[in-house]
């Protein structure tokens, strides 16, 4: 399925989002998710699921101000 992930439009096999995260190397339960604009706490990644044209931003905090 077609997904846009942090702005860019990418194929994907993963039907969740923790899946996508595994599909992507992303770990790390520090990460921040958001599915359309929703953000999706780490507990209910496995539990979103993503279906063909969502948004999906994977963001990493920073320090500093």
């Amino acid at each position: 399925m077609k997904l846009v992930i942090n702005g860019e439009v990418q194929e994907v096999a993963a039907d969740t989002l923790e899946a996508l995260m595994a599909e992507l190397d992303y770990e790390g339960n520090w990460l921040a998710t958001a599915r359309n604009g929703e953000v999706v706490p780490v507990t209910e990644r496995n539990q979103c699921r993503l279906t063909d044209g969502d948004r999906i931003e994977i963001l990493s905090p920073m320090k500093g101000g």
